[in-house]
């Protein structure tokens, strides 16, 4: 996710916070300080690393159960929502879904059961409404915190676990396209209503509900890309007609071939059709910038390219793409020869073909595109 970087590795995954969430834990300090002094402020920084604590559990519960599935969670982002834990794939199975989201829950109830049972803690709303007040009590406030997580992420909208618990029993009799279409305009529509509570008056409403809408929207877009491209095959959607680098070549014959073509990646290939890496546009132009025309690509180029084979299925490069954020999945035959390149750009060409083919209801069924 943009605007985050990494603080720790825990459990396999790599934890990231968002700057976002910096903003409101400054905010919460800062806050405390006018009000109490640094005494203040320091029962504020005990309040944050609580805070820190309890959103970093929710998300791990999350990453937890899906482990159970065989599911990787690569990292966590902690936003001033909440928090993100980034599977590598959704389980296919509503049920397993509906485990997964209701995990992270499942630890706020938990932790918060422990304040109140064994630490005796008071839960009210005052505690809550006052995370900036120094006179309120840290093990009321922590409580209280839990239990508003597990309600607000309790929401039937995207990306809260609600709206993936309703996606998932959606699915049970609708299918996961559809569930998912569904689920993601409840999720807009919701945003809508977050955004206007916003211009009353509470900016933190106004970037949830932009946080939602957008969250909505990618996640009904990556459920259409994961039905077509599990019903396809590499060589529907890869790129057969390129242009192509020999070893030898400088960035100088690089710049040559990007004015003359449309392409943005230029495969390395040598006289045998063996792949060597990939030189893509901006690596041409950072190139010019630091070292020169006449910078050999084999210098420059990106040579940890995935291979699929010509034969393989389509949702098995999208998560070559997907991961790490690779610009190309290369497609060799069976000599090893390269053959073609599939690129996130005509990725998006293929769905907009589908959609144009389908219509709206794509998810139902109906023709792909043409044999």
């Amino acid at each position: 996710m943009t605007w985050s970087f990494p603080i720790a590795r825990f459990l396999g995954s790599e934890v990231r916070i968002h700057v976002t969430f910096l903003l409101l834990l400054v905010w919460i300090g800062v806050a405390r300080y006018l009000e109490g002094g640094a005494a203040a402020a320091v029962e504020g920084l005990v309040l944050i690393l609580a805070i820190f604590a309890c959103v970093l559990a929710h998300e791990f519960g999350h990453a937890l159960a899906a482990r159970r599935y065989g599911i990787r969670t690569p990292d966590i982002t902690l936003l001033p929502i909440g928090g993100v834990a980034r599977l590598e794939r959704m389980p296919e199975n509503p049920r397993e879904e509906i485990v997964v989201a209701l995990a992270g829950p499942a630890v706020n109830v938990v932790i918060a059961a422990l304040l109140i049972l064994l630490l005796g803690a008071r839960l009210d709303l005052e505690s809550l409404q006052a995370l900036d007040n120094p006179a309120a009590s840290l093990l009321a406030q922590l409580a209280s915190l839990n239990l508003f997580l597990v309600l607000f992420n309790l929401i039937p909208a995207f990306p809260m676990d609600g709206g993936r618990v309703l996606r998932a029993l959606l699915a049970l009799r609708r299918g996961p396209v559809e569930a998912t279409n569904i689920a993601a305009r409840i999720g807009q529509g919701l945003a809508f209503v977050f955004g206007f509570l916003g211009l009353m008056g509470n900016p933190m409403l106004l970037f949830i509900a932009i946080f939602v809408y957008a969250a909505a929207s990618a996640e009904a877009q990556a459920t259409g890309l994961a039905d077509v491209t599990r019903r396809l095959g590499v060589r529907d959607a890869m790129i057969t007609q390129f242009e192509t680098l020999h070893p030898q070549a400088t960035v100088e014959d690089a710049v040559e071939c990007l004015l003359r073509t449309t392409q943005h990646e230029f495969p390395v290939v040598d006289g045998g059709g063996a792949l060597h890496g990939v030189l893509t546009r901006n690596a041409i132009i950072k190139a010019l910038r630091e070292t020169g025309a006449a910078t050999p690509v084999l210098d420059v180029m990106e040579r940890d390219v995935p291979v699929v084979t010509l034969h393989g299925r389509l949702d098995a490069a999208v998560l070559h793409l997907q991961d790490g954020g690779r610009p190309v999945v290369a497609v060799a035959d069976a000599t090893g020869r390269l053959v073609g390149y599939i690129t996130s750009e005509n990725l998006g060409e293929l769905m907009m073909i589908r959609q144009a083919q389908c219509g709206p209801q794509s998810g139902r069924g109906g023709p792909l595109l043409p044999q």
